[in-house]
């Protein structure tokens, strides 16, 4: 338990009437101080109900003060005590120790006496402070007083415009909800019909269903009227009811195909007999001109000499022998050429009967073609309709949902900013930060506006005890001052990029004359440059050479000292003499010591 909550309920152990109102922690600083400490906490510890004054005691007490006795005071108040003999030695010694008890709370309260005084006067001198400043911020609070009108008045104005904006921005809503809701309950549209609807969704559709149910029903009613049973698998569209018919195949499911094919056979027959009569006669008119012919040519040859009738005799015998050659022929032809190829001919008489069933079925199929082509556009036109409806439903829906978002996050933005405006509101009415009396000194802490304004200015997140307005002031005037020196520096700084951007212009000028002196050709080098080079080319030999000079004496010196065991010694104790002495010293005395000879012969 703190201390301050400790001496609050020691005051409600005494039954002091207020205690309940106090708070413990409005006491802790009473316990911070070393010289009343000590009296708290025997305050705290020893005292009870029984060391307090009853009512009764203190009225007797106050009607002795007014009755005009005299009362002891602290001097008279030893003497008597000193007067008083204990009874017994036991008492004596309690009395001893309450008389030093006693004097350490005196002594205790004297110094408690002396604390107070002290606080009293700094107190004071804080009022005299106190009341100096207020005749001295008298002035700048009728100022300020009159700035707080001014801007009074200002918000007012602004209050008038925020209102006006409002209303507008309400009128604007309104509007737009007359966009979405253009027709009221109740309201039909020929009641409304000036009001034309903004939106695909507004407008009715019932004109365009009915227009497209009886569109649909008129389709039906044609396809039930000009596509029979027989038709209707062509517009399924098998593969099937569109081959070629065989009238030589075996029809025996087809009545109607079987009667056909009886009535080409009989065709093909009276054709093979009526063919082979002809083939016949022709033959036989043939063979009888032939005769005729050749009986007509040698006539005369038989009627002049009897020597060419031997001849004619013996050309009559050859003869029949290639006529009995020539009717073997025949009759091989009539046997086995001819019988196919009358059949083959026979079967030509199938074409045109073939060809007028496939001309009708194309014919059919054509008028069935051209009919389902006609239902397809009307069908196409009505699904491009339904379809374009639907897309501008869909195109409509996209651009509601966009603006659906944009409102929301609006509405959210606006709650955003109502919270934010609740809660500068509610920190503005905070009583702490009202204008009082008295103007304040330091910035109250439960005023984070301020406080965060102060570290923004200042540049410290340190946590401070107090900050006061007059450092505020202080931090936004030299924040200004170095805003100013900033925008001071910023236009040296520009003057001088300038100069520099003119001096660098000129010397780019002097560096184009000096590349391009005759303002076409780019000149490399410059004589000045060229002779530079060809000094600095001569001294580059020159060093090669001296280097290759310094590397063969240095070869030579190797080689001498790799030959010489003395000369590489000698050059040993050069380098000894020259980096390690005391190593020196070492090697001489160890070859003095070697040799026999005395130190005092070799100086250094």
């Amino acid at each position: 338990m703190n201390c301050g909550d400790r001496f609050v309920q020691t005051l409600k152990k005494l039954s002091y009437p207020k205690a309940s109102t106090l708070d413990g922690e409005a006491f802790d600083w009473l316990f911070e101080t070393t010289d009343a400490k000590p009296f708290l906490d025997w305050f705290c510890s020893s005292l009870t109900e029984q060391n307090v004054v009853s009512d009764e005691t203190l009225q007797a007490f106050n009607v002795l003060k007014e009755s005009g006795k005299s009362l002891l005071d602290e001097k008279a108040l030893e003497e008597v005590m000193k007067m008083c003999k204990p009874s017994s030695s036991k008492t004596s010694a309690m009395e001893e120790v309450a008389m030093e008890k006693l004097e350490e709370e005196r002594r205790t309260l004297q110094k408690l006496r002396g604390l107070h005084l002290q606080r009293r006067n700094k107190l004071q001198m804080m009022a005299s402070a106190n009341i100096h400043s207020c005749l001295k911020f008298k002035d700048e609070e009728d100022e300020e007083a009159k700035a707080l009108n001014e801007t009074l008045s200002v918000l007012q104005v602004t209050s008038n415009k925020l209102n006006h904006e409002l209303q507008t921005v309400i009128e604007g809503i309104h509007k737009l909800i007359s966009f979405y809701c253009p027709y009221e309950k109740g309201q039909t549209s020929s009641s409304s019909s000036s009001s034309s609807p903004i939106f695909l969704f507004q407008v009715l559709l019932d004109k365009y269903f009915s227009c497209e149910e009886q569109s649909t029903a008129t389709l039906t009613q044609f396809t039930k009227e000009h596509f029979f049973e027989g038709l209707s698998k062509c517009i399924e569209g098998t593969d099937k009811d569109f081959q070629l018919v065989q009238l030589d195949a075996d029809a025996r499911d087809d009545p109607a195909l079987e009667e056909k094919c009886q009535e080409m056979m009989r065709l093909q027959l009276a054709y093979i007999s009526a063919k082979h009569k002809l083939i016949q006669t022709k033959a036989k008119q043939s063979s009888f001109k032939a005769g005729l012919q050749w009986v007509e040519a040698n006539a005369s040859v038989a009627k002049s000499k009897d020597s060419q009738k031997d001849k004619l005799l013996v050309r009559i015998s050859s003869l029949k022998d290639e006529t009995s050659q020539i009717e073997n022929h025949i009759e091989s032809i009539k046997s086995e050429t001819l019988p196919a190829l009358v059949r083959q001919s026979a079967q030509l008489l199938n074409m045109p009967v073939v060809k007028g069933d496939y001309d009708l079925q194309i014919a059919r199929h054509n008028l069935c073609t051209s009919r389902q082509e006609l239902l397809c556009d009307h069908l196409i036109k009505q699904r491009a309709s339904f379809e374009l409806l639907q897309l501008g439903f869909e195109l409509e829906l996209r651009k509601q949902r966009n603006v659906n978002r944009q409102l929301e996050a609006l509405i959210q933005e606006l709650r955003q900013s109502a919270e934010r405006l609740d809660a500068r509101l509610m920190m503005m009415s905070d009583a702490s930060l009202l204008a009082l009396n008295k103007p304040r000194v330091n910035i109250d802490s439960r005023d984070p506006a301020t406080h965060g304004l102060f570290q923004l200015l200042d540049g410290d997140n340190t946590q401070k005890l107090f900050r006061t307005y007059s450092g505020l002031e202080s931090a936004a005037l030299t924040l200004s001052l170095d805003v100013q020196s900033l925008k001071d520096r910023l236009a040296v700084s520009e003057q001088e990029q300038s100069l520099f951007m003119s001096k660098l212009e000129s010397n780019l000028k002097t560096l184009q004359d000096c590349m391009y002196p005759d303002g076409t050709e780019l000149m490399l080098n410059t004589p000045e440059l060229s002779s530079n080079f060809q000094q600095l080319n001569s001294h580059l030999a020159k060093l090669n050479t001296i280097l290759l000079e310094v590397l063969q004496d240095l070869k030579v010196k190797q080689n001498i000292l790799q030959s010489s065991k003395y000369d590489k010694m000698e050059k040993e104790l050069y380098v000894y003499f020259f980096q390690n002495e005391e190593l020196l010293k070492r090697i001489v005395q160890n070859l003095e010591s070697q040799a026999d000879l005395p130190t005092s012969s070799f100086l250094f």
